[in-house]
């Protein structure tokens, strides 16, 4: 995502500020169960999030000995940072309880289910990362998701512009 991007950075009303989404994950995962993960960072890291920089576009969560690991998630280097910078693509704990470990490690060994996050944000100071058991979609359930938002939109459009007559 660009720094400019506005739109995706503005805080809701819950008190959360979009770092960057995974727009791909809803077009070729069908989302079974979300949750929230906390994001063990180190200082330029954070710097670069606040920044507006991160990129969620090739990232996926393994379970690993109990643990939760973000693997793929792209943090560019904090531009003003020295030479004890981060690696950009390094693996990145997530914080989640026991039990919500077991149950998503659970659904996420079954045939065809995978973690994939879906956004990155801060919530009252702390990054975030909405991570999600999904199943790959086949092409034409693909065709048909495209099928179902086209018509949903040339309605919406119908309404709108039947609502400003």
């Amino acid at each position: 995502m660009a720094k400019g991007d506005k739109k995706d950075k503005k805080a809701a009303g819950d008190g959360t500020v979009n770092i960057c989404r995974n727009r791909r994950a809803t077009h070729d995962y069908e989302v079974l169960d979300r949750v929230e993960c906390g994001l063990v960072l180190v200082g330029t890291e954070v710097k670069s999030l606040r920044a507006g920089y991160g990129n969620l576009e090739d990232a996926y969560a393994r379970v690993d000995g109990g643990e939760v690991w973000l693997i793929g998630a792209e943090i560019p280097e904090y531009e003003h940072g020295n030479r004890l910078n981060h690696k950009p693509k390094r693996e990145r704990k997530l914080l989640l309880h026991r039990r919500e470990i077991d149950k998503f490690a659970g659904k996420a060994s079954e045939k065809g289910l995978t973690l994939v996050p879906l956004r990155m944000y801060f919530k009252e100071g702390r990054a975030k990362v909405e991570l999600a058991v999904a199943k790959g979609k086949q092409t034409h359930d693909k065709r048909e998701s495209l099928k179902k938002s086209d018509a949903k939109r040339q309605i919406d459009r119908a309404l709108a512009a039947r609502r400003k007559r």
